[in-house]
């Protein structure tokens, strides 16, 4: 049993590791070496769970591994992507199907036409383009009068927002994001103090403005307190 414990680990700990060497892009947007690479990666996993092939699925894993990183490496080569990644296909154009490209794709109308509601667009006549992604997503270009406007159209100046960094999430302090911003745990409780929280454990999530460093603090239960 206890050996059968440790096999079970080791390749638990192995496939965590190769699907880590797969990549970001094997999760975010899934091409046809990233699905076979995660698939054949699962399979061959499992196997030794409940065979003694040991040997064999860590091999397995390993050249699975390689190959898709040769394979990642290949859709760098601009000549090679359309083989190994594909190439976007315009699928709407000045407000127009083209059935041609859609067929091609193998894309259905009516999922084409849900995709373009879930984006917020009703009828295909406010679109100036619409792409079908390598990774099946789909783009969308409105036309000019169509699209949001924008502050620089209307002569506004935007103010920089910041970047909300996690401070504090389920009671623990994230050290590494009070460095992003130059601050210490010291910094971070006295501004707790000063809201009214003594100890960060019983704060469920707090969270700080990169330029002014402004806290909010969640407690999880409805209540929202903002320190300035």
């Amino acid at each position: 049993m206890i050996l059968y414990i440790g096999k079970v680990i080791l390749i638990y700990i192995l496939t965590i590791i190769i699907i880590r060497l797969l990549g970001k892009s094997a999760f975010a947007q899934l091409t046809a070496h990233d699905l076979a690479g995660v698939f054949f990666v699962v399979s061959i996993a499992i196997g030794p769970v409940v065979t003694d092939n040991l040997a064999y699925a860590i091999v397995a894993l390993i050249a699975i591994g390689t190959i898709h990183i040769i394979f990642s490496k290949l859709t760098l080569i601009n000549r090679l992507n359309k083989y190994f990644i594909g190439q976007p296909t315009i699928v709407i154009k000045h407000g127009k199907l083209i059935k041609r490209n859609l067929k091609q794709s193998r894309f259905a109308l009516a999922e084409l036409l849900s995709s373009l509601r879930e984006k917020g667009y009703s009828t295909i006549d406010s679109i100036e383009y619409a792409i079908i992604e390598p990774s099946g997503e789909i783009s969308i270009l409105p036309k000019p009068e169509d699209a949001p406007v924008t502050p620089k159209q209307l002569d506004m100046a935007a103010p920089y927002q910041g970047l909300p960094l996690a401070a504090i999430v389920e009671g623990k302090i994230q050290h590494q994001n009070l460095k992003l911003i130059n601050k210490d745990v010291q910094w971070l409780r006295k501004e707790l103090t000063s809201a009214g929280y003594s100890d960060e454990r019983n704060i469920f999530y707090a969270v700080l403005q990169d330029n002014n460093h402004l806290l909010t603090i969640d407690n999880g239960e409805g209540d929202v307190h903002r320190q300035p």
